[in-house]
């Protein structure tokens, strides 16, 4: 081959790189994209600021990692509440499912207004209700036996108004949310209303987030032998409720730090907000506003699940960001086209 060949094939040779490089521009920037499926604007670009305010060294805001903490409420701010809790869902199977050998339920409310598959009967039994249903169901067995039957709940169990697995109705702006806030290096943690022991088994799969990051509410557990095997067993008895004031109380037993980030979407949420945002040095309170009825639901201040009032009210005195889903959020599911 000749001198001159060499060079052509050369210039050719790097031509065609250029080419190349040139056509993976576009790709390189979406895969270095921050929180995609937000849309650009004001709840997008307060995240960013507050992120690099606290992860900035030397700056008036810089927070140590240690202190970078961030609690996130599960039920209507990580996963869909609507048309109800997915662990009331959870509960009505589980009757449906032990009915036979409890013959007592067909005149006994709220389960029998569960067997009839009438919502509207079960909501009016109230809170005492919910809670007769949860301690039927989600009593009486070991820990390790109520962990099987929730994840073979969640691998077969389907939403009403998708038909997708209740493991897929996971709201993917707040999982990105997630993922960056631990990249500049937050630690996150779920801080529920919803049971503890329902949680655990599926939040490390969904969000990244481990068992011993979870904070909700609780039965009560005890210690025994089954013959010679040791076991917790889960009791009919509520231990502790995880939701509006217990939230900062559950936050403070378990984590043992304020956080410096908290978000929620109800006014169950309410008192971990202000909690949260009190503290000293840079603060952030976000809420979750479900207003779209289209591609998810939209209900705040009369809901029976997820009710959002005086949280709605104060956010902006309090200086929150409240995330308008409709506007906010280029996409809401992990399956969204």
């Amino acid at each position: 081959m000749t001198e001159n060949s060499d060079a052509r094939a050369f210039q050719i040779g790097t031509a065609f790189l250029a080419f190349v490089m040139l056509l993976l521009i576009p790709f390189a920037a979406f895969a270095q994209e921050v929180l995609p499926s937000w849309n650009e604007g004001k709840a997008k670009s307060d995240i960013l600021a507050f992120v690099k305010t606290v992860t900035t060294e030397g700056g008036d805001g810089y927070v140590a990692p240690e202190d970078r903490i961030a609690v996130f409420d599960n039920d209507g701010t990580l996963w869909s509440e609507q048309p109800f809790y997915f662990q009331l869902g959870f509960a009505i199977d589980r009757v449906k499912t032990l009915a036979p050998k409890h013959p007592e339920w067909k005149n006994k409310e709220p389960f029998k207004s569960v067997l009839a598959g009438n919502l509207a009967g079960v909501a009016k039994s109230g809170e005492a209700g919910i809670v007769d249903l949860v301690m039927a169901t989600h009593a009486g067995q070991t820990t390790d036996e109520f962990e099987k039957i929730v994840t073979d709940w969640f691998a077969t169990a389907r939403h009403p108004k998708t038909n997708r697995p209740y493991k897929e109705m996971t709201f993917l702006p707040m999982r990105e949310l997630l993922d960056y806030l631990r990249a500049n290096g937050f630690k996150t943690y779920i801080v529920s209303g919803g049971g503890i022991e329902f949680m655990r088994p599926m939040t490390e799969k969904m969000y990244g987030i481990p068992p011993e990051q979870v904070i909700g509410s609780s039965i009560v557990t005890k210690y025994q032998l089954n013959g010679d095997e040791p076991v917790l067993m889960r009791q009919p008895k509520v231990n502790f409720v995880d939701d509006g004031p217990g939230k900062p109380v559950g936050i403070n037993r378990g984590i043992g730090r304020r956080p410096i980030f908290a978000a929620g979407n109800s006014d169950g949420d309410y008192e971990m907000l202000r909690w949260t945002t009190a503290g000293a040095g840079p603060r952030f309170g976000l809420i979750v506003h479900h207003t779209d009825s289209v591609r998810e639901y939209a209900y705040d201040r009369k809901s029976a699940f997820g009710k959002l009032d005086k949280a709605l009210d104060e956010a902006p005195k309090r200086n929150w960001l409240v995330v308008d889903m409709k506007n906010d959020w280029r996409k809401i599911y992990p399956f969204d086209q």
